[in-house]
């Protein structure tokens, strides 16, 4: 095995981990804001990726320009599962919450294969496609877009949660509920707007994602998996958490598919997680 393989894999690993950052950033700002794990992320994932799918199917729309159709769409259906599910149970236990967003997840899931049918869809002929040698090392013009894309998306994520009024607001409130709508914070809107934000990273993700991966109903599955590893493993409720955490994920994904067997590689990135539990169970940058 030459060097130029294992230096293949590990920008294979970075670029899928930067992806698998911004699905967790997402899942994580919306567990720190009303510390409700939403079991149904990447069922949201794989929604947009139909999304972006439909706009291209239909209206010939390539993937790049239905980003901002998509992360429209997912917003308002995050507003919506606020609104008319998650409010309801919020003070409920957690055995509740966990079925609710569990549920929410099967239902989605179901609804997609009665609509779209279980079969495999791709984008044909992107606008982005190819690939490119450095050195030996094959990089494909998709994968560096999309993690670009989502390294950008990620950024101004960070930016907006720690730079702005709405995002210190946003802070406020997943500190201390109570005391934020003392100082005229209105919870409920922020938790609103902490579900189309999460929703909307998901959407940049799968807009992405569905450029060079197939469509199809249970393509969220493994991706969710990874992003709650990612975000357990960053810390809960801890966005610059996920970012490193993904990108470990990836690269741990990647390298040990090539150096072991591909087929272990989910064995490989919850053996990590399991050692991050046991030496740090709060996760690297987290606060639970």
């Amino acid at each position: 095995m030459t060097s130029q393989v294992i230096f293949q894999a590990i920008i294979s690993g970075i670029l899928m981990g930067l992806i698998y950052a911004l699905i967790a950033a997402g899942l994580s700002l919306i567990f720190g804001l009303m510390e409700i794990v939403n079991f149904a992320h990447g069922d949201h994932l794989m929604l947009s990726m139909f999304s972006t799918f439909w706009f291209w199917m239909l209206f010939g729309i390539d993937p790049i320009f239905s980003i901002p159709l998509t992360i429209i769409l997912m917003a308002f259906l995050g507003v919506f599962t606020h609104y008319f599910i998650i409010r309801k149970i919020l003070n409920s236990t957690m055995l509740i919450q966990i079925c609710a967003t569990f549920g929410l997840a099967v239902t989605i899931r179901a609804l997609a294969q009665f609509f779209f049918t279980p079969d495999f869809r791709t984008i044909k002929n992107p606008i982005i496609q190819g690939k490119f040698e450095v050195y030996g090392v094959f990089i494909g013009y998709p994968q560096l877009f999309a993690s670009f894309v989502c390294l950008f998306a990620f950024i101004l994520l960070y930016l907006f949660v720690t730079k702005t009024e709405t995002g210190t607001a946003l802070q406020a409130t997943s500190q201390d509920r109570q005391a934020a709508e003392i100082l005229g914070i209105p919870s409920n809107k922020m938790f609103a707007l902490g579900w189309a934000i999460g929703l909307s990273c998901v959407a940049v993700a799968g807009s992405m994602l569905s450029n060079y991966y197939y469509v199809f109903p249970d393509v969220g599955v493994n991706f969710s998996l990874f992003a709650f590893v990612a975000v357990a493993l960053g810390g809960f409720g801890s966005i610059n958490g996920s970012l490193i955490a993904g990108v470990i994920i990836g690269i741990v994904e990647s390298v040990g598919g090539l150096l072991i067997d591909p087929s272990y590689k989910l064995l490989y990135v919850f053996a990590v997680y399991l050692l991050v539990v046991i030496l740090r169970p709060q996760g690297i940058f987290g606060r639970y």
